[in-house]
């Protein structure tokens, strides 16, 4: 073993100690190019600008029961990039099945944890594969190394997920149980130097006080909170996937039904997506009695900060979906009402600094509270903000980009939402115990859009082809 280590983030380690074998905790990207891409050229590219973080050239190894990252001694490119074409016809679902076995099939822990796949043939032109660690990287970062390969280069807009003061309080909050966490010894020496500072700055104490009890209530409240109804979305993992996704659908359309609603663009879209998941399942499983609740990363970080050092820098917020409403628009502003409530939540923030803990302690302990929190949801959802201008690499234009993040836990279902040039991308990954066709959920999205528009513009001619 090198003497070069770097011990992993807390964060991360929960992350890497996630991995199951029906459960890869892997972050599976696909981008449509409109044209072949000359093999040579895109290693070129991954040579000069993917190998530039350290990350992608170090392998994950356990000393002492903690886990560091290490310089690969015999890596090669050649290990993590593959060039294979797309079986007869080329289609769209011999592209999904591809990504559906590649999402089934666990990364080698002997090597760097993360895989390319140019897939030539797709529909006239290709499509190009990626496959990478959680614990590397979150959905966001990966997207911004996806969209930093683009010869046009990218850089997030400046607009934030959370207002910079949150990026201090999850600092001064998690910071404390950290220092329990790594120096229980100085236990001491650490609440005098607390209490020293409290008695320089008293204000800080009242903030300190009312942020605490936020924390401990909100910690209350996701430990009282019920298991979601037992639907065919807590089946057994069977640890193969299937994948599905919809045609672009126009963004400057979602945008004029939420401005009508006077919603946000993402009140409209999981509005769309509770729509979809109550047809399915009442369809699979006859009748929903309950609502569910769908677990949504939340971004913790500027969009716009550089990425030097990956990692994962989110939390995680929980949000009812109301499956047992039968009205579309009555659905619409509960979802409406449910996200206006998780803005406010400290829900993130919680739920980061259990995982930083939970990256500290044994292993069971993980296990433990990451089946405890799976039983209050039912699946996860990201919603990832992309370039809003078309993008190349090497020469390709990148028709239509999607991302899928893992469900950790026994969770087996994950919704994509990604705009990009005008457009806005959705998707499903599912375990095939729990959706056996994903087509159908997307399809039903598809729908529950077009009956949001038909009762949000009546009769006016509004309703548009998605396809």
């Amino acid at each position: 073993m090198s003497d070069r280590l770097e011990q992993m983030t807390s964060v991360d380690t929960a992350w890497c100690h996630m991995e199951r074998d029906d459960n890869p905790m892997m972050i599976t990207g696909v981008l449509v190019l409109d044209r072949q891409v000359d093999i040579d050229q895109f290693r070129e590219l991954l040579e000069k600008r993917l190998l530039r973080y350290n990350r992608f050239s170090q392998r994950v190894v356990e000393q002492d029961g903690k886990v560091f990252w290490e310089d690969d001694p015999h890596f090669n490119l050649d290990n993590h990039l593959h060039h294979i074409a797309l079986p007869d016809p080329g289609d769209q679902a011999a592209l999904e099945e591809l990504v559906a076995d590649l999402a089934s099939t666990p990364l080698d822990f002997r090597h760097p944890l993360w895989q390319f796949h140019l897939v030539d043939g797709y529909q006239g032109g290709a499509a190009l594969i990626s496959r990478l660690h959680h614990c590397i990287a979150d959905g966001l970062a990966l997207v911004q190394v996806l969209m930093s390969l683009a010869e046009e280069g990218w850089v997030p807009d400046k607009k934030q997920d959370h207002p910079p003061k949150a990026q201090n309080l999850v600092e001064s909050l998690t910071a404390p149980f950290r220092k329990l966490a790594q120096q229980g010894a100085h236990l001491g020496h650490e609440l005098v130097e607390e209490g020293m500072e409290l008695a320089r700055h008293p204000e800080h104490f009242t903030h300190w006080l009312e942020e605490g009890r936020h924390i401990a209530e909100e910690l209350a409240n996701l430990g009282m909170m019920p298991k979601d109804p037992n639907t065919r979305l807590h089946a057994e993992l069977s640890g193969r996937k299937r994948v599905a996704w919809a045609d672009p659908l126009p963004l400057a359309d979602v945008k004029e039904l939420a401005h009508q609603l006077e919603a946000t663009v993402n009140d409209v879209l999981v509005a769309c997506v509770a729509g979809a998941l109550r047809r399915y399942l009442n369809e699979a499983d006859r009748y929903i009695k309950g609502n569910i609740h769908v677990t949504i990363p939340f971004n913790l970080r500027p969009r716009d900060e550089p990425i030097k050092s990956l990692g994962n820098r989110f939390g995680l917020v929980l949000v009812e979906l109301p499956l047992d409403e039968p009205d579309a628009m009555k659905r619409f502003q509960k979802v409406k009402a449910a996200l206006l409530e998780s803005k406010s939540s400290a829900q993130p923030r919680v739920t980061f600094g259990l995982l930083e803990l939970l990256g500290y302690g044994p292993a069971a302990l993980e296990k433990f509270a990451l089946d405890t929190l799976s039983d209050k949801s039912s699946l996860v959802m990201t919603n990832v903000p992309g370039p809003q201008s078309p993008l190349t690499i090497a020469g390709a234009r990148i028709l239509q980009p999607l991302v899928w993040v893992p469900q950790s836990g026994h969770l087996g279902v994950g919704l994509s939402i990604l705009s990009y040039a005008g457009t806005v991308q959705f998707g499903l990954i599912s375990d095939t115990s729990m959706v056996h066709a994903p087509n159908r959920v997307v399809r039903y999205f598809e729908d529950s859009f077009r009956e949001l528009q038909t009762r949000a513009f009546g009769n006016r001619g509004k309703v548009v082809d998605i396809h």
